[in-house]
């Protein structure tokens, strides 16, 4: 019997649920392999209104996704950006996904609304639009306007969504261990931490609080300037199910004509979102995660607006040093550097050096001389990781994404766009700011806190040592290698001494006595022993 099925049987609806959808679009390798063809019919879905046979099997994942609601389509969301983990028939495919669904009736949402505002939209806000402007898996977006008389958008969150994600979340953390047992070739993917992130991700977004503190914290890191926007939240009025903030007039970057007629820069406005975007990412170690074409606006003066901070991804410091020597390394077409970082990300322990030597300088040569596309390069280097089964870190995939959606909504603002030529401001101010004296200063006082502190611990840590050794309570454990060999060895080596010395004994001491008695057969004995010891101890020799 399914084993899910029995971990998860608070979620055997939803578990059903899953299982018909799944076998109905004929996703059939996870079915078998998660044995979900063991659970009851009771409450399968019927089979899906589609010729399945013309489907390809990424396509019928891909749709299969889409029927399972808002957790299944961010899993399949970040795996389409995981080129390190997935073919490209399958990125390409899930790639597809999209987050628009058909919105709820406002009789579904004014109820929550109304219990979350403490009264009816209409005392709330002066104006009020029912018909909602955008609608996603986790929420819905309306238009307003506050008595005060600030345009703002209101973000709802859809009824009902935080029970159905948690019972998936369940089954899918349940699913990932069956995947590391029942694939053990997925193990080095880490599938666990994998879905880990992702959970932590959902749970971060469904809480409409995080995106607000999001945009704020962001904001507060460009507080100084003036040519990149982030939209001001209305605590008053935000809560976990509930977003109210400044509704930010902007032009998508997809749309040329409204772009020409406003008169926009869009060559400047590609060079100041992207500045922007590695701003947050290189020198912030905080970014948007996900700056699609619906997120970034650009506004009169040639200025960048972020909106949607539902996702943000973190790198740590040594992360962006590493990010630092990466970019080093394709601008100085260092395959050996490419190598270095590749298996410093990954940690790979055991891989095939000469194979990954090889692909680091195939792929410094596929790209050598050329104009570099960052999308196409990260995708490439992501591909390197996959041929070479090295998985990529999860933040650091969050950040390729990042960065990859940016450069392609950049090159629709300018088709000539070079992210790397565009990074050399920031990348230059980084290396300044990661190398300047005080920098350095701060990372030796840091060392020599760190030895201070060491240092302070040793006497105790003596003290310690020495009470145990007068209490003759040290253990000490010594693993040798070969120590089998070595104890066959001195076996050997005893039973040899010993035959010897019972050999000299007899030799010395007995045989004389014995002919001394000059009794024939006694003599015969003593005669034959001794050879046979001596024959011993010379086979003993010999096979030593």
């Amino acid at each position: 019997m399914l084993k899910t099925a029995i971990v998860a049987a608070r979620d055997r609806q939803r578990l059903q649920e899953i299982a018909g959808i799944l076998i109905g679009f004929g996703v059939n390798k996870v079915v078998d392999r998660l044995g979900l063809r063991g659970i009851p019919r009771l409450a399968w879905r019927s089979a899906p209104a589609v010729d399945l046979t013309r489907l390809s099997q990424p396509e019928r994942l891909r749709r299969a996704i889409e029927a399972l609601g808002p957790t299944f389509i961010k899993l399949g969301q970040v795996l389409a950006s995981r080129a390190d983990l997935l073919a490209p028939q399958w990125t390409e495919e899930l790639g597809k996904l999209h987050d628009q669904v058909a919105p709820l009736p406002w009789e579904v949402i004014r109820p929550q609304l109304e219990a979350d505002l403490g009264a009816p939209p209409s005392e709330i806000f002066s104006e009020f639009d029912v018909n909602p402007i955008a609608s996603a898996s986790i929420a819905q977006v309306y238009r307003a306007r506050l008595e005060t008389g600030e345009e703002v958008i209101v973000k709802v969150r859809r009824p009902g969504l935080q029970k159905v994600i948690e019972a998936d979340l369940r089954l899918l953390s349940h699913a990932t261990r069956i995947v590391e047992s029942e694939w053990p070739e997925m193990a080095r993917y880490r599938p666990t931490e994998q879905m880990r992130h992702i959970s932590n991700g959902l749970r971060e977004e469904l809480d409409l609080n995080n995106e607000g503190r999001n945009c704020e914290m962001l904001a507060a890191l460009f507080a100084d300037r003036e040519d990149v926007v982030f939209p001001k939240i209305y605590w008053d009025y935000t809560s976990e199910r509930v977003l109210v903030q400044e509704f930010i007039h902007g032009i998508p970057p997809t749309d040329t004509k409204r772009l020409e007629e406003a008169g926009l820069d869009r060559v400047l406005l590609a060079q100041r979102g992207v500045d922007a975007f590695l701003h947050m990412a290189l020198i912030e170690g905080v970014f948007h995660a996900d700056p699609h074409p619906g997120n970034l606006l650009a506004m009169t003066g040639n200025r960048v607006g972020f909106i949607d901070f539902g996702i943000v991804g973190r790198l740590s410091q040594r992360r962006r040093s590493q990010l630092l020597i990466l970019i080093g390394a394709m601008l100085k077409e260092d395959a050996d550097g490419l190598m270095a970082v590749l298996l410093d990300w990954t940690g790979a322990s055991n891989p095939d050096l000469t194979r990954l030597e090889a692909a680091s300088q195939a792929f410094v040569t596929r790209h050598n001389g050329t104009t570099l596309n960052l999308g196409l390069v990260l995708t490439d280097f992501m591909t390197m990781a996959r041929e070479n089964d090295l998985a990529m870190p999860t933040d650091l995939a969050i950040l390729f994404k990042g960065l990859v959606t940016a450069d392609g909504v950049m090159r629709q603002l300018d088709p000539n766009f070079d992210l790397f030529a565009a990074a050399g401001p920031t990348v230059r101010r980084t290396m300044r700011a990661q190398f300047s004296l005080k920098d350095l200063k701060g990372r030796f006082q840091g060392l020599a806190a760190g030895l201070y502190g060491a240092a302070s611990e040793l006497p105790t840590l003596v003290h310690l040592m020495l009470v145990r050794l007068k209490q003759g309570r040290v253990t000490v454990e010594i693993e040798l290698k070969g120590m089998d060999k070595l104890t066959r060895g001195i076996e050997r080596a005893a039973a040899r001494v010993a035959v010897g010395l019972v050999v000299a004994a007899f030799a010395t001491q007995l045989a004389p006595r014995l002919m001394e008695h000059g009794t024939p057969a006694f003599v015969t004995i003593g005669i034959l022993v001794l050879t046979i010891g001596i024959g011993w101890i010379l086979l003993l020799a010999r096979n030593r």
